[in-house]
């Protein structure tokens, strides 16, 4: 058995929506289809998701009525695509649910914008499921909530609780025919509706691979494979045809945009495949995720090459840190205090830099926190850097191969780009470099043409 996921620009409209259903139908195992909201079109520039989040805010800021007049906007974009498609009598179910979704108890904001803007997804797949039956497949729209798609009641940002698992597997494994399955949402255990964060569909069908138990989760997006740079970076990149899961989770991190990050989890768990394919090129075999390289495959050192900007470094100094046992810990603490994640910890004999996104401190919590780190921890000198971009170098290979960091660190030399700071985990996955936001440029090309090039 195959999943398989749609995302937006593969449903955005009436011709996309059949070249999906060919492709659903070319392979009698794909019997479990994940789909997104529309996204772009051709005559359609904005996706529905944010269509859906505006008639949710205009609903909240200025009631039933503007709300009402957003949502009929959303419900001509779907009455166009039923048009062209040629199945026009779900529409009457389409329209009515999302009019009710419009009209839902705005008491709880969060909660409400959760059940309207999770209608995009709900409806592609009625939408879906009725063209593919004019196609003489077996098709039928699954119902997350009645299928087991239960998450926790973090509204927006959602996780899926242990008991969906063997809840899903129970109501999708009786099935002959082909389930068209809603991305993106869930319900609570309450019954309310819940939504992954954006990007949340490939979460929905890694899930339901992990399930139940898929010989391969297929991603369809729009592009042919996962490529070793950022194609708006470096010209031409080289194509990726296999990946591990913690190449791909490094890259996701450093600003791959192909996949969605979480949805790595369930099927690294469970140890199943991820195809990475384009939708308006089927032929093309894409990127192949899986656990682990043979010997020859991990003869590629350096997979990729990301880039992600938007970082702070704060850099703690105290005379004699290292005999001061809980030194660490305590400026962790305050960190924690504040609600901050940080991404990396480079330390020295008396000193020790904290990385963090720089989101993360706007406002007053940066000198908040530098206020305590100098009061609390007594700090000889505390200096902060903003403005900072992480260039990740990713590479199983490079655990086995030496002199890879030396030709890294010329090649930004030789660029002309100063380095902040150099990270390498125990694992010799990925390399890190933080440089000033103005060099990412030139630093991701120096890299991409030593190491990969």
């Amino acid at each position: 058995m195959k999943v398989i996921k749609f995302g937006g620009s593969s449903l955005a409209d009436a011709i996309q929506i059949r070249k999906v259903c060919d492709i659903i139908i070319s392979d009698p195992d794909r019997r479990i289809v994940v789909v997104s909201a529309p996204g772009k079109g051709v005559n359609d520039p904005v996706k529905v998701t944010d269509m859906l989040i505006a008639a949710a805010q205009a609903a909240l800021i200025e009631g039933d009525e503007a709300g009402l007049s957003a949502m009929e906007t959303v419900i001509d974009r779907y009455a166009s695509i039923a048009r062209d498609l040629g199945v026009t009598e779900v529409m009457e179910e389409i329209a009515a649910d999302f009019r009710a979704r419009i009209r839902l108890d705005r008491s709880h904001p969060t909660r409400f914008t959760d059940a309207v803007k999770a209608g995009g997804e709900d409806n592609s797949a009625r939408l879906t499921a009725a063209y593919l039956r004019t196609l003489g497949c077996r098709a039928r729209y699954v119902d997350p909530g009645k299928a087991g798609m239960i998450l926790s009641d973090d509204y927006g940002n959602a996780q899926i609780l242990p008991c969906a698992y063997e809840l899903l597997r129970e109501s999708l494994s009786g099935f002959d025919g082909v389930a068209v399955f809603p991305g993106f949402f869930g319900r609570t255990e309450a019954g309310e509706t819940v939504t992954f964060p954006r990007g949340g569909s490939d979460i929905t069908g890694a899930i339901l691979a992990a399930a139940v138990k898929a010989d391969v989760y297929e991603n369809f997006t729009d592009v042919d494979y996962v490529y070793s740079a950022n194609p708006h970076q470096v010209k031409d990149p080289k194509p990726i045809p296999l990946v591990t899961y913690r190449e791909m989770r490094e890259l996701s991190y450093a600003g791959f945009n192909v996949y969605q990050e979480e949805a790595l989890l369930p099927v690294f768990r469970a140890g199943i495949p991820v195809n990475i394919r384009n939708a308006n090129n089927p032929s093309c075999p894409g990127t192949l995720i899986v656990s682990e390289r043979s010997a020859h495959e991990s003869d590629v050192r350096v997979a990729g090459v990301a880039c992600d900007k938007g970082f702070t470094s704060i850099y703690v100094n105290k005379y004699l840190m290292n005999r001061e046992v809980g030194f660490g810990r305590k400026l962790l603490q305050i960190f924690e205090d504040e609600g901050i994640s940080y991404e990396h910890t480079p330390t020295g004999i008396d000193d020790m830099t904290i990385i963090a996104r720089s989101e993360y401190l706007s406002g007053g919590t940066l000198p908040r926190v530098v206020s305590r780190i100098t009061a609390e921890l007594g700090a000889d000198d505390v200096q902060i850097h903003e403005g900072l971009s992480l260039i990740v170098v990713v590479g199983e290979g490079m655990k086995h191969a030496v002199g890879v960091a030396a030709r890294a660190t010329a090649a930004l030399s030789r660029a002309g780009v100063n380095i902040s700071m150099i990270s390498q985990g125990s694992s010799e996955v990925s390399m890190i470099f933080a440089v000033d936001t103005g060099d990412a440029l030139t630093g991701v090309t120096a890299l991409y043409d030593a190491l990969i090039g």
